[in-house]
């Protein structure tokens, strides 16, 4: 799950200013390598171990709480970093080394992103695991429509495998639009703009002073996380009772509502880079369910639902929990899915409708810095159409990828039928060019919601014989090609800004997609082998896993088994969804700024308060820093968060080899009430 990123209004223009005046005549004057010489084995390296990591990281924040910031600033960084670490070495040794360029930065980029993008949009923490023994047996085998039959543990053959078959079709469904998407809509793609921004000053000389202070305070930060990581573990004990991911900050009563501070450097970090507005809204969503309606529902016990049931019952508290998250997970997504069709709807119509206005007269300096900004887009627009892709490799590419899909998917998930993936894919390519659209105009991808909605639909059609499996399963491949589809346009406007090839673009992304398929099955594999992965006590709690497997089950069986009055708090929480996200647009801005996100105020109703209490203390921090110096938050924020969540991810490496070789941590620290003697 993505949390929606605040959508900044970015100007090309505006990617050279801060530089000045003789910084832009280098930047048209600039020499572009061919296609080729843009991805380069050095590249290539860094793109597999930065892959690597971020896909630790990614897996991490998917298996915890759901929730995934962009990792963007610490990729380009990282491997700003390591490149620029890497020739200087060589050439101290006596070596001659290609120099370092923005577009093999690109690549690298690029790379990075593709590979780290496959362990979300892959379903590793939600639609793949939903189809686990330990998910079916959380749910209860006596619950209807949770049948034995509708079972699939990860293996990592056929999860490789499925990666491969899914993972390419979005790169091809939307490659022929390229031109149309970037150079005649001219769509922004906020993510896209700002790591190009953030490429293009690397390769100035006052970016490049400024990347060296930055990677110094992430080194820093990376060190002290891994190290307080390391230290963490000697007191954590045996089991999921001890060490300071229990402490009790606020007292007992409070962290049996799981109100309590847990010193996670990954969820300070996920604060410091998420904007206020979804700290605050994960918070205020803590506050509301574990604060009141929890406790308020518990003490209705015997009277609602049986006062016996065990913790993970989903026809006690457990279940009120779960389908009240569904319930605002799906209002916020179903409102904001109708958003961005009409936004875009609108905005084609408005792009068609168009009339270039005509120039009679400019004057003085205006002229000039017409004349210039004109000059920027006409080399970009010559570089970004000089190495075409034709359209006819695209459109076979598609049709060849499909017809193997085709023939693969029923065989790993034999539920879902051949026609049913064939018509997944006739749709896919006007999904894919609706989350694309949409993505370049509010920068918010909306691929778990469609995955959610083929959901819905398979498992209703196919019906009580697999429609559970069936159901995940195809969510798992809408996502895939509508996440891939979107991430390639905003890698073709950071290329395009950055003057690099289309064609090397396009390339890397396919290699950073090969990546993936092999390091996101081999990475959640770690996890899976060494962690108690969906324990609803354990850290690993893999919230997603029972959400979507719920949902499949409400595909096929509708709400015949909810708890006393769940219902009716479920369709409460999604008119509430519809309703605060309709007076977030409606309202003016300094308003609406400090109207709460529903998709974030879901995540703790089901995994608990203690992240949001991380979350907070991150936004704390950057809000004092930026009132103390603005322009260091601005410049460093990024940096030391990237360092706090590296650092605690990287610590699970090692974590992981100490937990298959079965060696415990030797101290256990426990928090309990004092007793009278």
């Amino acid at each position: 799950m993505g949390t929606e990123t605040s959508s900044v209004d970015i100007s090309e223009p505006l990617l050279l200013d801060p530089h000045g005046n003789e910084e832009k005549e280098e930047y048209l004057r600039e020499e572009v390598p061919e296609w080729k010489e843009q991805i380069t084995i050095r590249g290539l390296v860094v793109s597999a171990v930065l892959g690597s990591l971020f896909c630790i990281i990614t897996h991490k924040l998917n298996l915890t709480v759901g929730i995934i910031p962009s990792l963007n600033v610490a990729a380009g960084l990282l491997g700003f970093f390591f490149v620029r670490t890497w020739t200087g070495l060589l050439t101290k040794m006596g070596f001659f080394t290609k120099p370092f360029t923005r577009q093999e930065n690109t690549v690298i980029q690029t790379c990075v992103v593709a590979c780290y993008g496959l362990a979300f949009s892959g379903g590793f923490g939600s639609s793949l695991i939903a189809m686990d023994e330990r998910t079916y047996e959380l749910i209860g085998p006596d619950y209807p429509g949770n049948r034995a039959e509708d079972v699939k543990d990860p293996g990592l053959g056929w999860m490789m495998g499925f990666m491969f078959v899914v993972s390419f079709l979005g790169l091809f469904s939307l490659v022929p639009l390229r031109k149309v998407m970037v150079m005649d809509y001219k769509l922004t793609y906020p993510s896209g703009t700002a790591t190009a921004m953030l490429i293009n000053s690397f390769h100035t000389k006052t970016g490049a002073e400024l990347a060296e202070n930055q990677v110094r305070q992430l080194g820093k930060y990376l060190s002290i996380s891994f190290l307080w990581s390391c230290f963490k573990w000697f007191f954590s004990g045996i089991g999921d009772s001890c060490g300071f991911d229990n402490f009790p900050s606020f007292g007992l009563t409070l962290f049996k509502n799981t109100f309590y501070f847990d010193f996670s450097p990954t969820y300070v970090g996920c604060g410091l880079i998420c904007p206020h507005l979804v700290n605050c809204s994960v918070l205020l969503g803590a506050i509301i369910s574990w604060g009141f309606l929890w406790p308020f529902v518990s003490e209705h016990a015997g009277d609602w639902y049986p006062a016996d049931l065990g913790s993970n019952d989903f026809k006690g508290l457990y279940g009120y929990k779960v389908f009240i998250s569904i319930a605002l997970i799906l209002g916020d997504g179903i409102y904001n899915l109708i958003k961005i069709i009409l936004i875009t709807i609108t905005e084609m119509w408005r792009a068609s409708s168009k009339q270039l206005p005509v120039v009679t007269e400019v004057q003085g300096e205006y002229d000039d810095e017409s004349s210039q900004l004109q000059s920027e887009e006409k080399r970009r627009d010559e570089v970004f159409l000089k190495d075409r892709i034709p359209t006819w490799f695209a459109a076979s590419g598609y049709v060849g990828l499909a017809a193997i899909s085709i023939a693969t998917i029923p065989i790993i998930f034999p539920p879902l039928k051949w026609y049913l993936v064939l018509c997944s894919y006739i749709l896919a390519p006007a999904l894919a060019f609706c989350n694309s659209y949409g993505t370049g105009l509010t920068d918010w991808s909306l691929a778990s919601t469609y995955g959610k909605i083929g959901l819905f639909i398979i498992a209703a059609a196919v019906g009580q014989n697999g429609g559970v499996i069936a159901g995940v399963a195809s969510c798992a491949v809408m996502m895939s090609i509508v996440a891939t589809a979107a991430d390639l346009m905003q890698d073709f406007k950071t290329g395009y800004l950055t003057l690099s090839s289309a064609k090397s673009m396009f390339v890397s992304q396919l290699i950073g997609t090969a990546m993936g398929c092999v390091i996101a099955p081999l990475t959640f594999w770690m996890f899976w082998t060494a962690f108690d992965i969906g324990s609803p006590d354990g850290p690993y709690k893999a919230p997603y896993a029972v959400i979507f497997r719920e949902m499949a089950i409400l595909g096929v069986q509708g709400f015949s088994e909810l708890p006393k009055y769940c219902l009716e708090m479920c369709g409460g929480f999604f008119l509430a969804a519809l309703v605060i996200n309709l007076l977030r647009d409606v309202t003016p801005k300094k308003f609406s700024q400090y109207i709460p996100i529903p998709m974030a105020m879901a995540v703790p109703f089901y995994i608990g308060a203690y992240f949001a209490v991380d979350m907070f203390v991150g936004t704390v921090i950057l809000f004092v820093w930026e009132r103390l110096n603005r322009k260091d938050a601005e410049d460093y924020a990024g940096a030391v968060a990237s360092g706090l969540i590296c650092g605690d991810g990287i610590w699970t490496i090692p974590s992981a080899i100490l937990s298959i070789l079965r060696i415990d941590p030797p101290i256990c620290m426990y928090f309990g009430p004092s007793t009278s003697s």
